[in-house]
């Protein structure tokens, strides 16, 4: 990338710089007052890493299994809604990015680029996250669709009975594709480079969608269909439906209780992902990091545990990883780098959490992802002698 680029956080202000703000505050937003979201990076920070100086770390092994597929790195890109509105075909430039890279990509439902669409441009197996809808037989089509297109992986989001109150949205009036009201015509207008890329892009409204609903063509009653879709009745059943008509390996996102885990398991998911959505549905829920040491102690590595919420560093990684997860997901950090350069802008996301996780480990003395010994992530003393005298007091 011509401009020097050093961290995520860097791709995030060319993010903010280059999409109007009916776009970035949905990329960059939580629900509601935003608890959850803060959260989610301050108790990430608030981990302490814990160096071994006294190790030959020259040689250090990043590569991983991911549901059975490999990583190069212990991260894919999770699933993010609208990612085309960002920039042109953004989820075909995502996916070949992470082609590229070595990381599985997932595709969200809530995509501008079908299912399809990704696979023509890939020709490789990713992931396909699905939302269950009260229509079942648009999930069977999404399901077969899926199959059909070799995905090798389903996640099912289990966190949207409803969708959360997203005020910045709300107040920016965001649309698919986005709405012209008087609050952001100047914005927009304001905006060439992005105006100019979205008039290439292959689609402006929800691929996954557009041939499986009568509304697909009307863009506000798509958008109520939508809304009205998400099923407040979903529950165990639901899932054991899933598990039925999915015969290859299903991951289940959004545990945030152990025994939700334990009951992941019993289901028959492969692995499953502990999330708060990143902080975009239920706000006031605690971190996906502070959950994580409990839900795998639960799991036993009986199945695989995949972390999202708050990566932003190749170190994060290494927490995530030092408190229980086997692999992580990310999905804004890769979204900055997309909304800021497209796929090259992907793929320097992806660089940079691998050089940052390589000298964490040479740093921290770790030799593997795979191993990383109790005690190295852990709480800063003043919050372990806090946590120990409220677990204690009667």
């Amino acid at each position: 990338m011509a401009r020097i680029t050093t961290s995520i956080f860097d791709l995030e202000a060319m993010a903010r710089q280059r999409l109007p703000a009916v776009l970035f505050d949905y990329v960059n937003g939580g629900s509601e007052q935003q608890l959850t979201v803060q959260r989610n990076l301050d108790d990430m920070r608030a981990l302490a890493l814990r160096q071994h100086t006294l190790r030959d770390v020259s040689r250090r092994e990043t590569c991983v299994t991911m549901a059975g597929d490999p990583a190069r790195i212990p991260l894919a890109i999770g699933p993010t809604g609208l990612a085309g509105l960002t920039w042109p075909n953004g989820e075909a430039e995502e996916a070949l990015a992470a082609a590229g890279f070595g990381v599985p990509y997932c595709l969200s439902t809530m995509s501008i680029c079908s299912i399809e669409d990704v696979a023509e441009a890939t020709g490789k197996p990713f992931w396909f996250q699905l939302y269950l809808m009260k229509e079942r037989k648009v999930n069977e089509s999404l399901i077969r669709r899926a199959h059909e297109a070799n995905c090798s992986v389903l996640v099912l989001t289990l966190d949207l009975h409803v969708q959360g109150k997203r005020w910045a949205d709300a107040k920016n009036g965001l649309s698919v594709p986005p709405r012209l009201t008087r609050s952001n015509l100047f914005d927009i207008a304001g905006h060439p480079r992005w105006l100019l890329g979205m008039a290439r892009s292959r689609r402006r409204t929800f691929g996954n969608l557009a041939g499986e609903v009568a509304q697909a063509k009307d863009v506000a009653a798509l958008s109520e269909w939508i809304e009205a879709q998400f099923d407040p009745s979903f529950d165990l059943d639901s899932v054991r439906w899933v598990r039925r008509l999915w015969d290859r390996k299903l991951i289940l996102k959004g545990i945030m209780h152990p025994d939700d885990a334990r009951q992941a398991i019993e289901i028959g998911a492969d692995a499953i992902v502990v999330s708060n959505h990143g902080g975009r549905q239920l706000d006031g829920s605690p971190s996906s990091i502070s959950v994580l040491p409990g839900i795998a102690e639960a799991v036993g590595g009986r199945i695989e545990v995949l972390f999202d919420g708050g990566i932003r560093t190749g170190s994060d990684i290494v927490r995530a990883l030092g408190r229980g997860a086997q692999s992580c997901l990310s999905g804004r950090a890769c979204l900055y780098g997309l909304a800021a350069n497209g796929r090259e802008g992907v793929a320097c996301a992806l660089e940079l959490l691998e050089e940052e996780l390589n000298d964490c480990m040479a740093l921290a003395g770790l030799r593997s992802v795979r191993h990383i010994e109790p005690g190295v992530v852990t709480l800063q003393p003043w919050l372990d002698a806090h946590q120990a005298h409220t677990e204690t007091a009667p």
